[in-house]
């Protein structure tokens, strides 16, 4: 009786290359690294376009004076999308503390007392949406939703028309400039600046920061290491609503005065912003820094469509084009990952 041996298939796999094997590592580095690339683009094209008039320290140094109120916004939203969550609240949060401390300062309240009201209403409205999903189990938009029309209408209450601000103490933080030649720099900037360095301390190099990360990508995965799952993700939504008031705060000095209506839509480029910087939405994967590079983005196209004296609709229509691009990055990263497990 002869038996039949039979040899098992060797799978050979190819070898992959270094651009392979850099990308593999650092997918998730990509959308970031596109950012990078979009803006860049951006710069040059129109550095080209209007002859050399665009790269200016001038202009450079004003797209972060005008934005800097935003940006803090992408941080504190930068924290909530990672946790896979949303907050429709910044904006609405951002009206409320301005108007409410634009009133405590008309009222005679001292600018020491009426700047920690204004960035502990907006952590007080971003405690009660972390509650509301953590422990009511009610999904981050809507909760986040009920924050929006909870903010924009604590700011009506306080008033509903413009309130001025004449406060050396608020003014000074937009007025003034530090010069570097051409160059210049504002205490907003500065404040939006050490906003998102410590935002990346905390989230690098702190077990908050991971425990941030690991909610994002597997919740209970995070549960299951011992994580404190519930009080991160509701501090997730503290910082955001501080983010909010501290926004509040900027926004007021830039203009000159509080207003009910202000930040109508800014919550949508708040998520813009840190969806083209590379932050999944689904989360666990993104960096603060690329929510900064999303804010340049996001300003550089708002100040080429003034250049251009072209409609504003036109900021909608690029910003929409860049999000679908920048989605469909994400869920190819996302399927790559899920096929390599």
């Amino acid at each position: 009786m002869s038996t039949t041996t039979t040899t098992p298939a060797v799978r050979v796999e190819r070898a992959s290359s270094p651009v392979e094997s850099f990308l593999a590592r650092h997918a998730a580095m990509i959308p970031s690294f596109a950012a990078v690339v979009i803006l860049v683009l951006l710069l040059a094209g129109a550095e080209a376009f209007l002859r050399g008039d665009f790269i200016t320290a001038r202009n450079m140094s004003a797209l972060l004076l005008d934005n800097a109120y935003l940006l803090i916004l992408a941080v504190g939203m930068t924290f909530v999308i990672l946790t896979a969550g949303i907050d429709l609240s910044v904006g609405s949060v951002m009206a409320f503390t301005g108007i409410l401390g634009a009133q405590l300062l008309v009222s005679g309240i001292p600018v020491w007392i009426a700047v920690p009201a204004m960035l502990a209403g907006g952590a007080a409205i971003g405690l009660l949406i972390g509650v509301l999903v953590q422990y009511f189990n009610v999904q981050p938009f809507i909760a986040s939703l009920a924050g929006l029309f909870l903010a924009r209408g604590l700011a009506f209450v306080v008033s509903l028309s413009s309130i001025r601000v004449e406060e050396p103490g608020v003014l000074w933080l937009q007025q003034t400039r530090f010069r570097l030649g051409d160059w210049y720099l504002t205490p907003t900037g500065i404040i939006a600046l050490l906003t998102v360095a410590v935002a990346v301390f905390v989230l690098h190099l702190t077990r908050f920061g991971r425990t941030i990360y690991a909610i994002g990508g597997n919740e209970q995965s995070a549960r299951l290491m011992g994580l404190n799952v519930a009080r991160t993700k509701v501090a997730a939504y503290v910082i955001s609503g501080f983010c909010g008031g501290l926004a509040g705060l900027a926004l007021t000095a830039y203009s000159g005065a509080g207003y009910p209506r202000n930040g109508i839509g800014t919550e949508l480029d708040a998520i813009a912003a840190v969806v083209i910087g590379g932050t999944l939405l689904t989360g666990g994967r993104g960096y603060v820094l690329g929510s900064l590079i999303g804010v340049l983005v996001f300003g550089t196209i708002k100040t080429i469509i003034s250049f251009m004296g072209a409609e504003q609709a036109w900021m909608q229509i690029i910003v929409g084009a860049l999000l679908l691009l920048f989605i469909v990055v994400q869920r190819v990263i996302v399927a790559r990952s899920e096929r390599r497990r």
